[in-house]
């Protein structure tokens, strides 16, 4: 199935009103990132047991791992989840920084070294949450 069929079945797969601002947040984010990768990654892994929330990537990082190996992976993602949604910012190296830099001003959201956590749109400064997306995005970028 195309990268884009499967990105549309999970969205129309999202409930109400966590749709909308789904859709709203992977139109933003292709708004401000004009020709960047797309992901989708259905949160199986290769025996298909499921691992995570299926989610939708924007973007390319080089990926280091512990063991000094590298993996190509998206450096921001979307991902609808039982009580909300999730931002991932993929890449910063210096986890307390999303936190300092945005946790005063982005509204009713939970932040962690990579991740906003937030239950709708309507809860956060949308304004913020774009430019944290981005700000990530700019940070990672090759």
């Amino acid at each position: 199935m195309a990268l884009n069929d499967q990105i549309n079945r999970y969205l129309e797969s999202i409930p109400e009103p966590k749709q909308t601002d789904m859709r709203r947040l992977h139109g933003d984010i292709l708004e401000m990132n004009p020709g960047c990768k797309l992901w989708f990654l259905d949160g199986k892994d290769e025996t298909g047991k499921v691992v995570s929330n299926p989610n939708i990537g924007y973007g390319t990082l080089s990926k280091k791992y512990a063991d000094g190996k590298t993996k190509k992976f998206y450096q921001a993602g979307i991902s609808a989840n039982s009580t909300g949604l999730s931002v991932y910012i993929m890449g910063i190296d210096d986890k307390r920084y999303l936190q300092g830099k945005y946790a005063h001003t982005i509204g009713k959201a939970r932040i962690t070294g990579y991740c906003i956590k937030f239950k709708a749109i309507k809860d956060i400064d949308l304004a913020i949450l774009k430019a944290a997306i981005q700000d990530g995005m700019e940070r990672t970028r090759a």
